[in-house]
């Protein structure tokens, strides 16, 4: 009662933030199911489904070969994770804690912490998926040899980055206008089902159909991941610097936006949803 409060040190309020933010992230991968084990084990089998479901697609339309000489269920994969990370991102950014919400009165939380901890936790959830599906590929069909794992990782980084930063451009909206956000990120996501580019290859296309996919960020890391998966494949009409760069804008552009949300924020906004 009569003990003297100390404020805390530049090093003590940076732990004690990490601390937060874990504590929010394994709240946030808990959240899908009370079981972090099982949560984790539907989202590998929504992954094999979109896997299963893109290679019948290639099977009835008579394409049955790889485009990019290699194997052609890793080239189907390529696409397909470099994908979900980016989409299931930014659903989940856009489902963080705004605001107005009853979890922003217990302090120190706060909007900032919300979003990262829902951008850690699937990105959690995202690599261990590829690792679990990649694995189980390698030990039941055949073995895997990627050109640059390293490369190919950092690929999977820069979809979750650029996933983050549209996300933090919708959150920043969302209070204003949710219904615009819920349609809006929607279209996105179905956009991104043809205009991401993991059904093709960029060096195939020619430049008047290249014109229509080349704004997108996702468009341009696929297409770049599949040069690190892949030997005998070398980007030509993409650049890894493009993405990174409007995710790096965006990202400032979201921040700088949802500060100016969140010393707007009304406890009407809820209510009125």
């Amino acid at each position: 009662m009569f003990e003297q409060s100390r404020p805390d040190t530049k090093t003590q309020s940076a732990l004690g933030l990490m601390e937060l933010i874990y504590h929010s992230t394994v709240r946030e991968i808990r959240k899908g199911h009370s079981n972090a084990v099982i949560g984790l084990l539907l989202n590998v089998v929504q992954t094999l489904t979109l896997v299963f479901a893109f290679y019948l697609l290639f099977v009835i339309l008579g394409i049955r070969g790889s485009p990019i000489r290699g194997d052609f269920l890793l080239y189907i994969m390529s696409g397909i994770f470099v994908f979900i990370t980016h989409v299931k991102t930014v659903s989940a950014v856009i489902g963080a804690e705004g605001p107005s919400s009853p979890m922003m009165k217990h302090a120190p939380m706060n909007t900032i912490v919300s979003i990262t901890a829902a951008a850690f936790g699937q990105l959690y959830t995202q690599i261990l998926s590829v690792a679990i599906v990649l694995y189980l590929y390698h030990i039941a069909f055949q073995p895997i040899t990627i050109h640059d794992p390293a490369g190919a990782a950092g690929i999977l980084f820069l979809a979750w980055f650029t996933g983050v930063a549209v996300g933090v451009m919708f959150v920043s909206v969302k209070p204003w206008a949710p219904q615009f956000v819920n349609v809006a990120s929607t279209v996105y996501n179905r956009v991104n089902m043809i205009a991401s580019g993991k059904m093709f290859v960029a060096n195939q296309l020619p430049s008047r159909e290249l014109n229509l996919f080349d704004w997108n960020p996702l468009f341009h890391i696929i297409d770049q991941g599949r040069g690190f998966l892949f030997l005998n494949y070398s980007p030509r009409y993409t650049f890894i610097d493009y993405p990174i760069k409007a995710g790096i804008v965006l990202i400032m552009l979201g921040l700088m936006a949802e500060f100016y949300t969140r010393k707007s924020a009304s406890a009407s906004w809820d209510a009125s949803r």
